[in-house]
């Protein structure tokens, strides 16, 4: 396997260390998975944008963390799934929907199992989903701008996990308590 270099703001690819900079304002440390986007400035660039979007959308904190985990999950991302599960704990989500998200097992909250539902279907059909997945979503409560809004998750859940996938990530210290 190729191996990937866990950059620190010592040996960073110059246009990479204030990107660097910004994910420790933000975590309170360098997560491994920045450390390796740094070897691509604009993927790092490009992550820490969508990562912003994507909690600027209308979903609140429990919705965040069903897409986030859903599509964690379904890639079987085994750096993400602990680091989502940090995050969702920092954000005070229910550990009950975090441990259903990861156990792949029914959520309580019919809402919130429908949109686990319809973001696993956007993931695994590449945006094709049925009309009947769609009306399901609009009758639990949701419209057109949360349908949308999925898809800014799904782009940075890809450019994550796959790059976890390629680059072996190894889980920082304070996720490792959250793997399953």
């Amino acid at each position: 396997m190729t191996e990937f270099t866990l950059y620190t703001a010592e040996n960073a690819p110059e246009e990479a260390k204030p990107l660097m900079a910004d994910s420790v304002a933000a975590f309170g440390m360098l997560p491994n998975l920045h450390a390796v986007m740094a070897e691509a400035p604009t993927l790092l660039k490009g992550y820490q944008v969508l990562h912003d979007l994507f909690q600027k959308t209308s979903f609140n904190a429990e919705e965040l963390t069903v897409v986030w985990q859903s599509i964690n999950v379904e890639h079987n991302c085994h750096y993400c799934v602990p680091a989502h599960s940090a995050i969702a704990a920092s954000m005070n989500v229910d550990q009950a929907i975090v441990d259903a998200l990861v156990n792949k097992t029914p959520l309580a909250n019919p809402k919130l199992e429908v949109l686990r539902e319809t973001t696993l279907a956007m993931t695994r059909e590449r945006g094709v989903i049925s009309n009947e997945q769609i009306e399901a979503f609009f009758a639990a409560g949701y419209a057109k701008q949360q349908l949308l809004e999925i898809i800014v998750g799904l782009s940075q859940k890809v450019m994550s996990n796959y790059t976890n996938h390629l680059a072996d990530t190894p889980v920082d210290a304070p996720f490792k308590k959250f793997i399953k």
